[in-house]
C-alpha cells in the first residue's frame, strides 16, 4: 500500500460541491466502493483551466488520496453521457442528492443503492414518470439503510389483502382496521403490494405511498426540512394555480 493510501479510478457522481479556499472546491462524492467521500478538488476553479470534471447527474471516474474526513482528489474523468433534465425532473434528481447526503453515513459502502441512484437518475433525466421513480428509490433506500418497510404481510404476520384498509405504524407495520377508524396513516392493501411489487400506476396509490414514505423518511431526516422538497412543493402549487 503506498504510504498516501491513494485510492484507484472507480464510479462516482458528485452528490455536492462547495468552495474552498481561493481556487479549490469541496465535492461529495457517492461511489460504488466508498459510499460517501468528501473530497478537497485543488485548484478547480483556478482561472483559464479546469483542472476536473465535477458536474452533477454526470457518471464520473474519480481517485483521491489521504485519510480522515477531506481526502485529495486525484483524478476526476467521465465514464459516459447522460441526458439532461430541466424542471420538475432535475429537481427531483437534486431530491435524490440531498436524501443521500442526509440519510448516508460517509464512508459506508452501499453498492446496491448506488446502482438504484444511478437507475434512479437515468429514468428521470429520460423523462419518465416522477412519482413512482421516486417512491421506489425512497423504498429501496429505506430497506439498504435497514428500516425497510412491511409492505406484504401485517404486524401480525398475515398476508396483506388487496381490499383491506390499513393503518400504517411506523416502524411496525401496517395493521387491519375498518374504513373510518383510522387516527394515522391510511393506505390500501392495494397500494402496499403495488408499491412492493413496483407496478404502481393509480394516482390514488401514489397519493398513499408518498404519504407513507415521507413519514418514514422524517424519522431519519430530523426536523431540518429537504430544500429540494420546498422547491418541489412551491412548483407544484404554482402549476395548480395556474
Amino acid at each position: 500500500m503506498s504510504t498516501d493510501h491513494r485510492i484507484s479510478l472507480q464510479p462516482a457522481w458528485v452528490l455536492h460541491r462547495r468552495p474552498y479556499r481561493d481556487t479549490s472546491e469541496i465535492a461529495d462524492l457517492f461511489t460504488s466502493e466508498h459510499g460517501r467521500v468528501a473530497v478537497v478538488a485543488r485548484g478547480a476553479r483556478a482561472r483559464g483551466r479546469r483542472r476536473f470534471l465535477l458536474e452533477p447527474f454526470l457518471p464520473l471516474f474519480v481517485s483521491w488520496s489521504g485519510r480522515g474526513e477531506l481526502r485529495t482528489l486525484v483524478a476526476a474523468e467521465a465514464r459516459g453521457g447522460l441526458a439532461s433534465a430541466a424542471g420538475q425532473h432535475l429537481l427531483s434528481m437534486f431530491y435524490l442528492n440531498e436524501l443521500l447526503l442526509r440519510l448516508l453515513r460517509k464512508h459506508d459502502p452501499h453498492p446496491e443503492t448506488f446502482a438504484d441512484y444511478e437507475q434512479a437518475l437515468r429514468a428521470l433525466a429520460a423523462g419518465m414518470d416522477e412519482a413512482p421513480t421516486l417512491r421506489y428509490f425512497e423504498c429501496r433506500l429505506l430497506g439498504a439503510m435497514g428500516y425497510g418497510l412491511h409492505l406484504s404481510v401485517d404486524v401480525d404476520g398475515r398476508p396483506v389483502e388487496p381490499g383491506q384498509t390499513y393503518e400504517y405504524q411506523l416502524e411496525a407495520g401496517p395493521v387491519a382496521v375498518s374504513p373510518g377508524h383510522v387516527r394515522g396513516i391510511v393506505i390500501a392493501g392495494r397500494s402496499l403490494l403495488e408499491l412492493d411489487r413496483e407496478s404502481l400506476q393509480d394516482p390514488a396509490a401514489l397519493r398513499q405511498v408518498r404519504r407513507l414514505l415521507q413519514a418514514s423518511l422524517a424519522l431519519y431526516l430530523g426536523e431540518r426540512p429537504l430544500k429540494s422538497r420546498q422547491v418541489l412543493l412551491a412548483m407544484r402549487a404554482r402549476a395548480q394555480d395556474g
